[in-house]
């Protein structure tokens, strides 16, 4: 028996686009997750993924009129009803394919409050 193709998404998971705007410092701070190797972003959405889940995100940084397009996959997972109230959502690890174009314009936005230890939506 063969399995049908799905010429979206590889192995793992469906491809899916998903837009995300991030307007203020604290919002972006709340959502980045810079432990993850080429960085990545909490979104937060009661749609339901999969680790693995290949994302096309359409990323809208502060008053920026471009958006970045960034390839990912969900490697974190949020459901309603978590422990400690924790917004509902997907962490979205940048792929390779992005060259750390997102990451470092993430950076550039939250330079010197990295090194905070405000509380955020991942750790």
């Amino acid at each position: 028996m063969s399995m049908p193709s799905n010429p979206l998404g590889g192995l793992g998971g469906q491809q899916r686009i998903l837009s995300f705007a991030i307007k203020d410092k604290s919002a972006l701070y709340a959502s980045f997750m810079p432990f993850i190797k080429n960085g990545g972003l909490f979104i937060p959405t009661a749609k339901k993924y999969q680790l693995g889940d290949e994302i096309f995100l359409l990323l809208q940084l502060m008053d920026e009129t471009d958006r970045i397009p960034v390839a990912g996959k969900v490697v974190w997972v949020t459901p309603s009803g978590a422990e400690g109230n924790r917004s509902i959502g997907v962490g979205v690890q940048f792929s390779d394919q992005d060259k750390g174009i997102a990451r470092r314009k993430i950076e550039d936005y939250l330079a010197g409050a990295l090194t905070s230890d405000r509380p955020n939506h991942t750790m």
